[in-house]
């Protein structure tokens, strides 16, 4: 029986995929099913990927390598993958990142002591120089799990988490395809779902952020675009399944994807900021579940008191942090 089918996009990434590979194929779980999904990559990746795979031959029987005739994007590359998965849980990783060997056992482990539809870890953000420990919460229920996810105490990326197949399957619940910026809040949907879910207070992924510029580089109008459509679906389908006792943590949600606006100085980006979501503005000060720090940021931000928002990047987001995390 394989135990963990795990989806790997890959497009771009020759310079990192051997290492991902070799993390993978290292798993101390034996029942895993490996699945790369080539979205047409322009690079060497493929030829890097089966280079790596030769050195595992006992991984390959359960190996499967499958090619879009187009580029497709990486919500449409995990939806391949997903079409073809037969493993009892499914573990999504991105090719440029590389997880530790007891990974997948623990997690699994973690999912069948409690039955869970949903396991999430703690994390590492993997600067070029150092790493920085991500600290997720612990929650006892699915229905705590997915207020802290919507109040932003924890995160809902899709590769720190192993969900159950079926919770995809018998929900109708797939990656938005076309739709990329936003595309892990599919967590938030499957977490909407689960019955059951379980926490391990360790960090087994690496995610690597090689791009420490500003924030402005990454919203173009496509992006933007994409964003507003996986909010939107997001919280129709969380609203249809817990209905209107979960609004006041919609408002939180909304003021979580807006937040990255604040985080830079294009004026532009404040601008965004204000006109995305308003009606969110008003319940700023009731998130008790991120720090006291960016609901200020908010507040100041909601007052129109940009100037504040701008020193707050350029001391504590160029300065303090660019000095400790050794990117500057």
């Amino acid at each position: 029986m394989i135990k963990v089918s795990i989806i790997v996009p890959v497009f771009g990434v020759e310079f990192f995929i051997g290492r991902c590979v070799d993390s993978l194929m290292q798993q101390t779980l034996s029942e895993v099913e490996y699945i790369f999904v080539d979205d047409v990559t322009p690079d060497k990746s493929m030829a890097v990927l089966e280079d790596t795979l030769s050195r595992y031959p006992k991984r390959m029987e359960h190996v499967k390598i499958l090619h879009h005739q187009k580029n497709q994007g990486l919500p449409a590359a995990r939806n391949t993958g997903l079409a073809v998965a037969t493993g009892e849980y499914v573990f999504h990783c991105d090719s440029d990142d590389f997880v530790e060997p007891d990974m997948l056992e623990k997690m699994y482990l973690a999912a069948k002591a409690k039955d869970a539809d949903l396991v999430w870890s703690d994390w590492y953000l993997s600067y070029q120089n150092k790493e920085r420990y991500m600290k997720q919460p612990d929650y006892s229920s699915a229905e705590d799990a997915l207020r802290g996810v919507l109040a932003g105490a924890m995160k809902y990326n899709v590769w720190n988490k192993l969900v159950r197949r079926s919770l995809y399957s018998d929900n109708g619940i797939s990656f938005p395809a076309g739709f990329g910026m936003g595309e892990d809040m599919t967590m938030i949907r499957l977490l909407a779902c689960a019955d059951k879910v379980a926490y391990v207070p360790e960090a087994f992924y690496h995610y690597v952020k090689m791009n420490t510029g500003a924030m402005t580089a990454m919203w173009s109008e496509k992006h933007l675009k994409d964003l507003q459509h996986n909010v939107q679906q997001t919280v129709d389908f969380v609203l249809t399944q817990k209905g209107s006792a979960i609004d006041l943590y919609i408002a939180f949600f909304k003021l979580n994807v807006k937040l990255p606006f604040l985080i830079s100085d294009d004026r532009n980006l404040y601008r965004l900021w204000q006109d995305w979501y308003p009606e969110s503005n008003a319940f700023i000060w009731q998130n008790k579940d991120i720090c006291l720090r960016t609901r200020v940021l908010q507040l100041m931000a909601g007052w129109h008191q940009f100037w504040v928002v701008w020193l707050y990047y350029k001391i504590v987001q160029q300065g303090i942090y660019s000095y400790i995390l050794g990117y500057r």
